[in-house]
């Protein structure tokens, strides 16, 4: 089953009848439609590289096995729904912002709430954006997909007593300029960010890296990323709220250049929905045990 917001997000659900588990996968940076309003200085091919493109598709087998999967329309470039609503750099905007800002260390690599540039040197615009046009794609499409995700998890968590979420992502196969390791730096095949422990109970990490590597996969743990605002606001396991981060190295199943699928897409695809079948009977054994 699968339901739309247009140009926002899309939620597919397990299919009508079949039994559900509290499972969510979201997928916040795979959107490819670009706002007419978007007004930026470089043409879509440039700003397509900020995209985790195809990452939804790896994981669209999750609502098979029981989960829910949600997906935004709308491209990262455009408003970061992984950011804090205030993490805004003030030198992209025109005017006095209602409220004080906290730009963060995000914001001064120029990847914040609103993407000040592509790669090092390459901005993203020749203008300064109003405070009514941020605004207005803060209530769009921020606040609708945290509201959708949110939405979704609290759905889970009351008919089960807990819930497990996996927030989907790609990372460059190498660091530049503007990511947390230093530039040039060849990533791990697979990172896992769950904030240092904090956002998830140990057990679900763990599950998630061993299936994994059993895939063949060099998977590593808070390094270099470490999961962000929207593992942040998710996570609570005191609460038996359960939140991870999954980046997957792009050079692993498409080419970065040309923004097209590669030879490795079907085995990563194949793993993603194994690694779903796993997380779902994962969450299916730990929730009966609480009800």
């Amino acid at each position: 089953m699968m339901h739309i917001v247009p140009g926002v997000l899309v939620r597919h659900d397990s299919p009508r009848g079949a039994p559900t588990v509290p499972v969510v996968f979201d997928s916040p940076h795979s959107g490819r439609f670009y706002p007419e309003d978007f007004g930026a200085a470089l043409p879509v091919v440039a700003l397509r590289s900020a995209e985790d493109a195809f990452v939804d598709e790896l994981f669209a087998a999750a609502p098979d096995h029981g989960a829910v999967l949600l997906a935004a329309l709308f491209p990262r470039s455009y408003i970061d729904v992984n950011r804090a609503p205030d993490d805004i750099d003030p030198r992209l905007i025109e005017g006095e912002w209602p409220v004080a800002l906290k730009p963060g260390p995000k914001s001064e690599l120029g990847i914040g709430l609103i993407r000040r540039a592509i790669a090092p040197g390459l901005f993203i615009y020749d203008r300064k954006l109003s405070v009514v046009e941020v605004e207005k794609r803060i209530a769009r499409y921020w606040r609708r997909y945290h509201a959708a995700l949110k939405g979704a998890l609290d759905r889970a968590h009351r008919a089960h007593g807990a819930v497990w979420h996996v927030d989907c992502h790609s990372m460059k196969s190498v660091a530049n300029g503007m990511t947390p390791d230093a530039a040039g730096t060849r990533r791990p095949d697979i990172v896992l960010g769950d904030r240092d422990g904090t956002s998830c109970e140990p057990a679900f990490t763990r599950l998630v890296k061993e299936t994994l590597e059993r895939f063949g996969f060099q998977v590593a743990v808070n390094d270099p990323y470490k999961g962000a605002e929207i593992v942040r606001r998710s996570g609570d396991p005191a609460r038996g709220r359960h939140s991870l981060q999954v980046e997957i190295r792009r050079d692993l199943f498409m080419n970065e250049a040309m923004h097209v699928r590669n030879e490795g897409f079907a085995r990563v695809q194949a793993a993603m929905g194994d690694l779903a079948a796993a997380v779902c009977d994962y969450a299916r054994t730990r929730s009966a045990a609480i009800e």
